[in-house]
């Protein structure tokens, strides 16, 4: 668990997260158990990663699957309504199952196409099927956790259960729903989600009390399911299992993901809890930095990570930030250290596109290069997980560098950011001090900044490891 984490970090992580889940488990969903670590036995970090897109539906790399798509109906809704409009979203939903979407739950779609209202659609499906108690709730309420995570335990209860009973008329899924918002809560505000289950199960109904408790308890592991994850108890189980195995937001999702079965349902709710635990910083730059799609029935808008990012401050309640910041003059790029550049914004944003670009700062619309990472770090006091990010760059830095490609560093202003990276590859790299590594990129980047004491202390702890 990272504490200290600034909320905002964990709000993105969340709703990032989910997202992340979902790209990365839709190419192996229904495949057979372990096939993800088969193929990725190590960490991608090259051009190439482990969000390869394929699967039988053909998802392109990054491309998130109808988990996220009605995920963003459900926040959209939120924001644009102030709060729950049970017939706004419902109404939302329909336009998006007419819309055909290549990849929805039949129940959803038994219930969406029905003709029926908002009120009455799901429960009519229910008492005609007695099957209603899937994962397609659980997998699209991530946003709604966040929003009603500011109005308390009671008020996030009763959303998830709303939410839920608009396509699923078993209670059950709403059940599960209102877990897991309450674990959100408890995460968003800086607690210990795992230690908050007890307590979260005695909000539960109690003809369903005892079989969520089975599969949320501390001793609960995948082979003790008595259904396939397409159905919502072992979904949350397993997602809440990998959390308490995993010891970081890309081990959560590599555990849940080599499960099988519906993986992209069950990676997209674990990321939700490992984003609000871990923090948009813990989410490997390689997988955030890529992750997209459109929402079918509701325009042709492509969602990428910026949008998500600031969705997720107006879940919260937040201005939305811009990360447009209009046209700068340019700085670089220029090869400071072998086969690494650097420059500011402008600099990285009109650079050939033969460079493979790191950027340290918030974007609008990514760049047209083709290698393209985007590292979550504010140039201020809030990155309580500075030594994971920073790790994340170097790591990648070093595996496309080993690729042959030239990469091109940048933040904002050249400056601080930049400059954390630079010095960084050279402590950890070349075993330079941090003294050392900060006299020779001073020499070769004159925009070098050195205000930011935090990153200073960064490198300390990173030149320290080396003994």
């Amino acid at each position: 668990m990272t504490a200290g984490l600034h909320r905002s970090h964990r709000v993105a992580g969340a709703l990032v997260g989910s997202a992340v889940g979902d790209a990365l488990g839709a190419p192996f969903e229904f495949g057979p158990p372990g096939a993800f670590s088969a193929r990725f036995p190590v960490a991608a970090r090259g051009s190439s990663t482990e969000m390869c897109g394929g699967g039988s539906l053909g998802w392109e790399p990054g491309e998130f699957t109808d988990d996220t798509q009605m995920a963003l109906m459900v926040a959209s809704s939120l924001v644009e309504n102030s709060g729950l409009s049970e017939p706004d979203l419902f109404a939302r939903f329909v336009a998006w199952a007419e819309a055909e979407p290549p990849d929805i739950g039949n129940q959803t779609r038994a219930v969406l196409r029905s003709g029926l209202p908002w009120d009455r659609a799901a429960a009519e499906h229910f008492a005609e099927s007695g099957h209603a108690a899937g994962n397609g709730s659980l997998m699209r309420t991530t946003p709604a956790a966040i929003w009603f995570s500011r109005f308390g335990t009671d008020a996030t209860v009763d959303a998830a259960r709303r939410i839920s009973s608009l396509t699923h008329g078993d209670p059950a899924a709403g059940e599960g729903c209102a877990v897991f918002h309450e674990l959100v809560r408890v995460a968003l505000d800086g607690g210990d989600p795992l230690a908050a289950v007890p307590s979260s199960l005695s909000l539960v109904r109690d003809e369903h009390r005892e079989r969520w408790a089975t599969v949320l308890a501390p001793g609960w592991e995948p082979s003790m399911a008595t259904e396939s994850n397409g159905a919502v108890w072992p979904t949350f189980g397993q997602a809440v299992w990998a959390l308490r195995h995993g010891r970081d937001f890309a081990q959560v999702l590599r555990l849940v993901i080599d499960l099988g079965g519906d993986t992209d349902t069950v990676a997209c709710v674990a990321g939700g809890l490992a984003g609000a635990v871990y923090g948009m910083g813990g989410i490997p730059m390689r997988w955030s930095s890529v992750v997209h799609g459109r929402v079918p029935g509701h325009g042709d808008r492509v969602w990428r990570l910026a949008d998500l990012q600031q969705l997720s401050a107006a879940l919260d309640g937040k201005p939305v930030p811009s990360h447009d910041p209009g046209v700068i003059p340019r700085i670089g790029p220029v090869e400071v250290l072998p086969g690494i550049w650097a420059g500011n914004l402008d600099g990285a944003r009109y650079s050939d596109e033969g460079f493979a670009v790191i950027s340290l700062c918030r974007l609008g619309e990514p760049f047209p290069h083709t290698n393209h990472r985007m590292a979550y770090i504010a140039d201020n006091e809030h990155n309580v997980d500075l030594d994971v990010m920073l790790a994340d760059v170097l790591d990648d830095l070093a595996a496309l560098r080993a690729e042959g490609h030239p990469v091109l560093v940048h933040c904002h202003g050249g400056a601080s950011r930049t400059g954390l990276v630079l010095r960084g590859w050279l402590v950890r790299e070349e075993g330079m001090s941090v003294d050392e590594a900060t006299a020779h990129i001073a020499e070769r980047w004159p925009h070098l900044g050195l205000w930011n004491a935090s990153f200073t202390a960064a490198l300390e702890r990173l030149a320290a490891q080396r003994h």
